[in-house]
């Protein structure tokens, strides 16, 4: 066999599914492969949506997923996936392509260190230099990027190398590994911290977005009756109906959740990354924190928790369940107080219809039209903070937002991949004008895919998040807006059915249709931002502040 038969088979053996790509000259043999084995290749229309893709193929699996791209270019493009993946803890695992290393006869031509490149990008990077190597190569890029906190590695097969003849050689299989748990000690000065506390809270986190520890995790609320907030991408690992909701630390300094992370003596911190920023500046003297993850704290100016109970976080969940008892000296007042005024607050413009939509609103709409289980993809925009605070998830990776790189152009190929996890379930794609035509052309993908998809545009014609911080920060509006093409003939062009909404009453009954009929859609829908300042700058902070009276 070629080696690039044997790297196939490789990926067989790795449980791949699909690889998402677009291959060049230097990918061919490896192509051709591929082109005999049961793993779905899917071409898309640029690298990086293909990163995003399998990015999200892997948060939502737990399983590696795998992209494809040639070299020089194409490599280039999958940077900022690779940085999405190993910043959102999501297991990746990319293959590029390159000359010949045995011989050139075109000098440099396209010719970047990609190894070199990728290193900072990912937990594992590295040339395959013969065929009898990738094996082990395979299983090491693969260990590295399903780790207990997954991220990116990065495989390079040359030309030249993915021709050359190799033995009958096997995949090397996944050993069996079992998880440390927490050590005994730390686990009892977490149960001492936790008793000798007055007002403790939980921060739920992304690293905690496992099933058993989800399960674990409602298990403790429910018997401890200790509040909880989420961070962003944390949303769903403990049903956010649950009546001990405080909130969702989706804005800054002044919201509802941070009034109760404030008030709190003890924040038992789960599964927390700083890579998220932190919903609450440490301060010793204040409040104790306890760092509850799978890999130690790493320390920053506004993280540097006093006690780290390090392992499995549902086995630790569960140690803690089974040693603890609610006290009768712990006060939750204020943190009720917090999520009464959350769920009251802005209620108004929740229900203030007008159009162009108010994103509050929008979320209520949109709350109501999506089952539990259906899945909304969410682009980088000032949209987000509202979906992220008031969309309440009730089930784990239902909410897709990325709050550690915070990529724009992301929220269509995470939805693509989505459907195509979850095929029966309901997904929607909700974008940015601005962010949306970042990886528009993958419209075209998704129809060729067959994918029953909705991908909603909420239109303001600027970059509308940095055009409110140019606001907020005094300057004056400069260089931020743009036209934007008729969405409707866009989407119609690629072969998907697009929508313009014209009133807040159609947005519904649109959806409605768009889900019965199948196929692609694409729904045009204006939006008003001009409330947002007061929204978050004068009423949270105001009302907020009632809490703590």
């Amino acid at each position: 066999m070629k080696s690039s038969d044997l790297l196939v088979d490789c990926l067989e053996s790795e449980g791949v599914e699909f690889i998402f790509g677009v291959p060049g000259e230097e990918n061919l043999d490896f192509l051709d492969s591929l082109s005999r084995s049961k793993i779905k290749f899917v071409l898309t229309r640029h690298e990086q949506a293909a990163g995003f893709m399998a990015a999200t193929y892997g948060r939502l699996t737990g399983k590696a997923g795998v992209c494809l791209a040639t070299l020089g270019p194409g490599a280039t493009n999958l940077v900022t996936a690779g940085a999405y993946a190993q910043l959102g803890a999501m297991p990746l695992v990319m293959i590029t392509g390159q000359k010949p290393i045995k011989s050139s006869k075109q000098g440099q031509f396209q010719i970047l260190d990609v190894v070199d490149m990728m290193a900072p990008l990912t937990h594992y990077s590295k040339q395959i230099v013969s065929g009898s190597s990738i094996p082990s190569l395979v299983r090491n890029a693969f260990s590295s990027a399903e780790e207990e906190r997954p991220g990116a590695a990065h495989l390079e097969l040359p030309e030249d190398v993915a021709r050359e003849e190799v033995e009958d050689l096997k995949p090397i299989l996944a050993s069996s590994r079992r998880r440390p748990v927490v050590e005994e000690k730390a686990l009892l000065e977490g149960c001492e911290l936790l008793r000798r506390s007055n007002c403790p809270i939980l921060l739920i986190g992304a690293g905690a977005n496992r099933k058993m520890t989800c399960k674990m995790l409602r298990e403790f609320v429910d018997k401890l009756c200790i509040p909880f907030v989420t961070t962003q991408m944390g949303k769903g690992v403990v049903d956010e109906n649950h009546e001990l909701f405080v909130g969702n630390a989706a804005l800054s300094d002044g919201d509802f959740p941070h009034r109760a992370l404030e008030s709190a003596d003890l924040i038992l911190n789960v599964g927390h990354d700083v890579v998220e920023k932190p919903p609450f500046f440490m301060n010793s003297t204040e409040r104790t924190v306890i760092h509850v993850n799978f890999v130690p704290a790493k320390i920053d100016p506004v993280y540097f928790p006093q006690a780290e109970l390090i392992g499995d976080i549902a086995h630790t969940i569960w140690q803690l369940n089974q040693r603890l008892e609610p006290q009768a000296h712990w006060d939750f007042k204020v943190a009720m107080k917090a999520r009464e005024g959350r769920i009251h607050h802005g209620e108004e413009r929740a229900r203030d219809d007008r159009f162009p939509m108010l994103p509050q609103h929008l979320v209520v709409m949109l709350r109501e039209a999506m089952a539990d289980e259906a899945v909304i993809a969410l682009d980088n925009g000032i949209y987000k903070l509202w979906f992220a605070r008031d969309y309440l998830a009730t089930l784990p990776n239902t909410v897709l937002l990325d709050n550690a790189l915070a990529s724009m152009g992301a929220g269509l190929p995470s939805a693509m991949a989505a459907k195509l996890v979850y095929p029966e379930r309901r997904v929607m794609a909700i974008c940015g004008d601005g962010g949306f035509m970042m990886n528009s052309q993958e419209l075209e993908t998704a129809v060729r895919l067959n994918l029953d998809l909705v991908v909603l545009v909420l239109n303001d014609s600027s970059y509308g998040m940095i055009r409110w911080k140019q606001a907020d920060m005094g300057f004056e509006d400069y260089g931020l807006s743009f036209k934007n093409p008729d969405f409707v003939a866009y989407a119609n062009s690629y072969g998907a059915t697009g929508h313009r909404i014209e009133a807040t009453s159609e947005l519904v009954p649109t959806l409605e249709s768009c889900y019965s009929s199948g196929g692609v859609h694409l729904i045009d829908l204006p939006v008003d931002y001009s409330l947002n300042r007061q929204a978050l700058f004068e009423d949270i902070p105001r009302a907020s502040s009632e809490i703590s009276e």
